[in-house]
């Protein structure tokens, strides 16, 4: 029996040759990418994005190169062949979307967030993000329509789904109308430079950093490790607050009710000291001063900057703590405190006499302490005048204007 490739057994030796050949390809490919760029990281990552899409669309072109060679013309192979197509697009999609991401990934390795001064790396870093997503869905999108037109009852379509296009985008356009605003909010949060990621912001109350930004929704991580998932259209149709858009340094207070003994003069000799040794202070501002003196306290403020604001809110809690120390071990008079004066009652007769004294232009007001004042309350309270009776008892008070006056 003589040995024929359109067979079995050429069929599984054909596939064996490509397994290996791919195999081989594909460790000769990452040997020559890696001894090209031996000095340079982007070998490493190109080889780890690229590696398995390359494999494949080795693997199935080989197989494809196979089953044509050995499997011999039957009324199956146009399904095969239709498979092995959709199969190549596929993986073709996968392999150039992992270009891009590379790409991106090389962008992203060059802006670095990690130091000081990182707006520019933040804001470039936030737009390769949606850059690199936008595109990999485009490819996906692209990859869809190419398999569909693949077959021939979706280009037979093609005349009258181009004809109705518009009447479709309209209807798809009201359909997706919340889909495709976040979708354009999220591009322009990318380029309007409004947030960017890792920057730290105020929403709904809440104080976190922006960890991830897609073309639909922004992850802000949040100060007690919760995510706070809010779609893109909230940044662009809500008010929020940017505390690093245009630098992270920050200007915080920390505010204290103290007793009106307390020494503005002396907690300020002491507020030098404590910011002196402390590295959490950038030097900027150093300010205290008594905003208010009500209510039987006085409240002092105290201002100070940092270089961020994880940093300023440290500098705040270690201040106010040095602060209240400070007060207690050096001026406890000055803690706040509630003050009750009592006095002695006189007596109802040294109380009248000193009404007496006083006179009635002394202590006037508004229905008391002058005739008119009487009339006045008169006319408000509709009093009746108690007259006592001629015998000495006491009058009974309890009647009013409808009892035409006083009973005893």
């Amino acid at each position: 029996m003589s040995f024929t490739w359109q067979s079995w057994p050429g069929f599984i030796l054909a596939v064996l040759l490509v397994v290996a050949a791919v195999a081989i390809v594909s460790l000769l490919t990452s040997t020559i990418v890696r001894l090209f760029a031996r000095k340079q990281d982007w070998a490493d990552i190109l080889v780890a994005r690229i590696r398995w899409p390359f494999r494949t669309m080795l693997l199935v072109g080989g197989l494809w190169i196979a089953v044509a060679a050995t499997v011999p013309e039957a009324s199956w192979r146009p399904a095969i062949d239709h498979v092995f197509l959709i199969t190549v697009i596929v993986v073709g999609a996968w392999l150039l979307s992992q270009a891009f991401l590379f790409l991106t990934d090389l962008g992203m390795r060059r802006y670095r967030i990690d130091v000081a001064d990182n707006r520019l790396a933040r804001r470039a870093r936030t737009q390769l993000q949606v850059v690199r997503r936008l595109i990999v869905v485009v490819v996906i999108v692209v990859a869809i329509g190419v398999i569909l037109f693949t077959f021939d009852s979706v280009r037979a379509l093609g005349a009258s789904l181009l004809a109705s296009a518009g009447i479709a985008s309209i209807v798809a356009g009201l359909a997706a109308q919340s889909v495709l605003a976040n979708l354009f909010a999220g591009l322009q949060l990318a380029f309007s430079d409004a947030i960017r990621v890792d920057d730290v912001v105020v929403v709904e109350g809440e104080w976190g950093r922006i960890e991830e930004i897609t073309l639909n929704y922004v992850v802000v991580g949040l100060w007690d490790d919760r995510r706070l998932v809010l779609p893109c259209t909230y940044f662009t149709a809500n008010p929020f607050e940017n505390w690093t858009r245009t630098t992270s340094q920050l200007l915080g207070s920390v505010e204290l009710d103290l007793d009106w003994r307390v020494s503005p003069a002396a907690m300020r000799e002491h507020l030098d000291v404590v910011l002196e040794r402390t590295e959490l202070w950038d030097g900027r501002t150093n300010v205290l001063q008594v905003t208010d003196a009500v209510n039987g306290v006085v409240r002092v403020r105290v201002l100070v900057t940092a270089v961020d604001a994880p940093t300023l809110f440290d500098l705040r809690c270690y201040v106010r703590e040095e602060l209240v120390h400070w007060v207690q071990r050096t001026q406890p008079d000055a803690e706040p405190a509630q003050r009750v004066i009592i006095r002695e009652e006189a007596a109802p007769t040294a109380r009248r006499g000193a009404r007496s004294q006083a006179g009635d232009g002394d202590r006037s007001g508004l229905f008391t302490g002058t005739p008119q004042a009487e009339e006045r309350a008169h006319a408000f309270t509709q009093a009746i005048p108690v007259v006592a009776p001629a015998d000495g008892t006491p009058a009974d008070v309890t009647a009013g204007p409808r009892d035409g006056g006083p009973r005893r």
